[in-house]
């Protein structure tokens, strides 16, 4: 059995969670070895406001997936989340030089350093670019162009920004945990690695990552990126609306989510509605009975105000009736009871959980929507070193590969 000598490892850092997957090329085939989850302190809608809090969250989760694979991590492939994460399509055209007017991979790295001069604010910086599709002359949507003969090389491309300061800080709190980072990717859309097919991407999806505290959204046609936005709002407004509804503490409106909590009323049998529930008091307080209907109506407006905020996104892009292969939910948010019936009113179309698949090894642990990200950043990580990347030469200093130097190893420029 051939076995990689490193491992692949991918670090989802989460407002509610901090989840690592350690995953090894085995036989020519990607295997999850190793899983590790622990709470996640120190973070607030994705961004690491306590680093010292957040360094033990990521060394704890770390630590518990070291022992299940029996291996030690170096790097990791780091997910970038938070509500300041934005995306934005851009267009770059060259001229093709040359007699037999050829298209190189020179040439293609130029017309994207092209479609990438847009403006940024101060405190941005690039954090990502998806090329979409290219044309060459008057011939459009074509993804592979190298060796092809034009005068005229345009590109379409996603860029993703983030602020400098909330990339380093997470980078930085990976380093301090005794971690180097072999590159940072959206999380969001690493999220839609390990659930969508390709059959997916290429006739229209939204995906939706219900997070901790974001809601990030992904629109994928014709086999790329053509929209992500972030929303400041999760899982874990759910649990203040219970916690405030119901007036218990925010550990018990948790676990009454988890246990009992429903987001569509008419899931509800007669029975169950009239069911009660022990909610525990603030203050010492004797714990008071609440039924179970009560409870799916503090829910369920929620549920329809995060989804509603997710389907103006889809609208306001032009994509509310071109996803083909509908919506998908994924996140530990998207396993809340009733979310898919309230996402198909919300969305006028067919809603489905998304999980990691495809991917060989401990299966029944990794295959919850909760692990997509994490699951997402290793496929990441293994496809950018297979790529032909001497990213792990450039990442020793603990800073994430510049884009320049992705757009080279994507396209194998040395």
């Amino acid at each position: 059995m051939a076995r990689s000598n490193n491992p692949i490892v991918g670090l989802d850092v989460g407002t509610s969670k901090v989840r690592v997957v350690m995953s090894e090329m085995i036989d020519d085939e990607l295997e999850i070895v190793g899983i590790g989850e622990a709470e996640s302190r120190g973070l607030r809608k994705g961004v690491i406001s306590k680093p010292d809090l957040a360094i033990e969250s990521i060394k704890r989760a770390v630590e518990m997936a070291e022992r299940m694979s029996g291996l030690s991590v170096g790097e990791v492939y780091v997910g970038l989340a938070g509500s300041h994460i934005k995306g934005e399509n851009s267009q770059g055209m060259i001229a093709i030089p040359g007699r037999n007017r050829e298209i190189t991979r020179e040439d293609i790295k130029r017309v994207i350093d092209t479609a990438c001069a847009i403006s940024i604010p101060s405190g941005r910086e690039v954090a990502d670019v998806l090329p979409q599709e290219y044309t060459v002359d008057d011939q459009d949507g074509l993804y592979e162009v190298l060796g092809m003969l034009g005068n005229r090389l345009s590109v379409s491309v996603h860029i993703v920004t983030s602020p400098v300061a909330a990339k380093q800080n997470i980078i930085s709190s990976v380093n301090r945990a005794g971690f180097q980072v072999a590159d940072v990717y959206p999380t969001h859309l690493a999220a839609a690695e390990a659930i969508l097919s390709d059959d997916d991407k290429e006739y229209g999806t939204a995906v939706v990552n219900i997070g901790g505290e974001t809601t990030s959204l992904a629109i994928y046609q014709r086999g790329a990126v053509w929209h992500s936005a972030v929303i400041p709002l999760g899982g874990s407004h759910f649990t203040n609306d219970i916690a405030v509804g119901l007036r218990t503490p925010i550990p018990d409106a948790e676990q009454i989510k988890l246990n009992d909590g429903c987001a569509f009323r008419g899931l509800l049998t007669s029975e169950e509605a009239a069911e009660m529930i022990e909610v525990p008091s603030v203050g010492g307080r004797a714990p008071r009975a609440v039924s179970r209907q009560i409870l799916c109506d503090i829910i369920g407006p929620r549920a329809e105000e995060v989804l509603a905020h997710v389907q103006e996104e889809i609208s306001h892009a032009g994509f509310d009736r071109h996803l083909s292969s509908g919506i998908v939910l994924t996140g530990g948010g998207a396993m809340l009871r009733g979310i898919i019936d309230v996402a198909e009113m919300v969305f006028d179309a067919p809603v489905r959980i998304g999980a990691p698949s495809g991917i060989h090894g401990l299966a029944g642990d990794s295959s919850h929507p909760a692990f997509s990200a994490a699951v997402g950043l290793a496929i990441y990580g293994h496809n950018y070193e297979q790529s032909g990347s001497n990213g792990r030469k450039q990442t020793r200093t603990g800073t994430a590969v510049p884009i320049a130097e992705k757009v080279k190893s994507f396209f194998g420029i040395r």
